[in-house]
């Protein structure tokens, strides 16, 4: 059971660094390179991949909108769970937190899992599927992923 919850949190871990990148206002100023804001939350870079184009942030409510250049499907380290990002991912970000996440699904045992929410905590982070939690260690998501399939030139 270990594998498909880590699948999950590393697809929840992605949302959720989508999220904290989209904590840079974003409404009239020049986008923030979401990974940098990723750091700024306490998260690593590897939770978004590389294909990432904008992102918004309401800094009142917490809501985000992370949009990519275009579905993106990944191998997901350490237990090569693969995850797929839609081209808009949305959610609450709060310190330390990602909520009611959308747009990352994970594969594990044999079906597709929502990730609904990230947790940092310390060296770790915690990925929720429902009800259900995994734990992965945050170096795990130290590089950002480029997707699979896709050449790199955009």
């Amino acid at each position: 059971m270990a594998k498909p919850f880590f699948f999950l949190t590393v697809s929840l871990l992605l949302l959720y660094s989508l999220s904290s990148s989209a904590s840079g206002e974003a409404s009239t100023s020049p986008p923030l390179n979401a990974h940098t804001e990723l750091r700024k939350y306490g998260f690593p870079v590897g939770l978004l991949p590389t294909n990432v184009r904008e992102y918004t942030l309401n800094a009142t409510s917490g809501h985000f909108a992370v949009h990519l250049g275009d579905t993106c499907r990944l191998t997901l380290p350490p237990d090569n769970y693969i995850a797929t990002y839609s081209k808009r991912i949305t959610g609450k970000i709060v310190a330390g937190k990602i909520a009611d996440l959308d747009g990352i699904r994970v594969r594990a045992f044999f079906r597709w899992w929502s990730i609904t929410g990230i947790k940092s905590n310390g060296d770790e982070l915690v990925f929720e599927v429902g009800m259900v939690t995994a734990k992965y260690a945050s170096k795990n998501f130290d590089e950002s992923p480029e997707c699979d399939g896709k050449s790199s030139a955009s």
